[in-house]
């Protein structure tokens, strides 16, 4: 473990068996960059951080692993964009993908294998989410692996709803000379969705368990109903398997999901999203989750490279 200066911040670098791992906890708790080293002393990139990322600007940047709390993406009140609708009958104003990815984070912990931080909510934070509690963000770090905790402790007298999750960038292609067509992905999921244009749930694609990573199909689609709790994807018959982990049980609760998306055809990344729920849960209900006065709910996801 060492600090690193990187355009006026101090960053924190991990070396753990072959992976490399590069972080800012203070600014979003944002694994920005996550590397191994192979047997031939090449390095691939595993999560993908553009060079030319501002932090001043994080929640902007397309790269890393940005935190989405408490909910995910977009949010509607009868059908506003950005507006959520507590147990009050407050409308608020919401960001895109919450208020985490863009906030100040306090270091619990720190040591060789990982962190903790714990959110500190600001004037619009709290107006966003106007209620007692922490959130904290755990980062084990393995050779060829990581594992990441979010726990939310509700410490007032109102239930807290949540609907977290992660929106990791996985660099691909991670070899030179081949393109998106030539990667596939295992979602061993049942039943797909997208979001309309008021925030309601609608029917997705018709998928297969396996499809090649070229098809725009999958682009924006929530997988659902998940029959096991790992998604898989990588070269065609090549080692060097990406698996994600949705929680800790074999198969995940019915409303949790994957979110696969990627900005463009020539994107230098994909991402692969484990999600509580799908977006705008607060209004629909599905994949929403409440936790009790006094008690603490945890999100685990992991990710390992074969």
């Amino acid at each position: 473990m060492e600090k690193i200066s990187y355009q006026g911040q101090t960053l924190t670098r991990w070396r753990v068996g072959n992976s490399t791992f590069l972080a800012v906890p203070e600014k979003g708790a944002r694994l920005m960059n996550w590397n191994i080293t192979l047997g031939d002393g090449s390095v691939r990139d595993v999560l993908y951080w553009p060079e030319d990322a501002d932090l001043a600007e994080i929640a902007k940047v397309r790269g890393g692993n940005p935190i989405l709390f408490p909910f995910n993406a977009r949010s509607f009140d009868r059908g506003e964009i950005h507006a959520w609708r507590a147990a009050d009958g407050v409308k608020r104003a919401i960001p895109m993908h919450g208020i985490a990815r863009q906030g100040e984070f306090q270091v619990t912990r720190l040591d060789a294998r990982g962190f903790v931080a714990q959110f500190v909510p600001d004037d619009q934070a709290r107006a966003v989410y106007p209620f007692d509690y922490e959130f904290t963000v755990a980062y084990r770090f393995e050779s060829v692996g990581l594992s990441c905790e979010f726990a939310l402790k509700n410490l007032g007298a109102t239930p807290l709803p949540w609907s977290a999750g992660h929106h990791f960038y996985f660099k691909l292609p991670w070899s030179a000379e081949l393109t998106r067509s030539d990667y596939v992905i295992r979602i061993p999921a049942t039943k797909r969705l997208k979001q309309d244009a008021t925030g309601g749930l609608i029917t997705g694609p018709q998928l297969k368990t396996e499809e090649p990573l070229d098809n725009p199909a999958l682009i924006d689609t929530l997988h659902t109903g998940l029959r096991g709790q790992a998604v898989v994807f990588g070269e065609k018959g090549r080692p060097g398997d990406i698996s994600v982990q949705l929680g800790t049980a074999p198969v995940p609760p019915s409303d949790a999901c994957f979110v696969t998306w990627t900005l463009a055809d020539d994107s230098p990344f994909y991402c692969v999203e484990p999600w509580m729920g799908p977006p705008n849960a607060a209004e629909h209900k599905v994949g929403l989750h409440f936790v009790a006065p006094g008690e603490t709910q945890k999100f685990v996801v992991s990710i390992a490279v074969s």
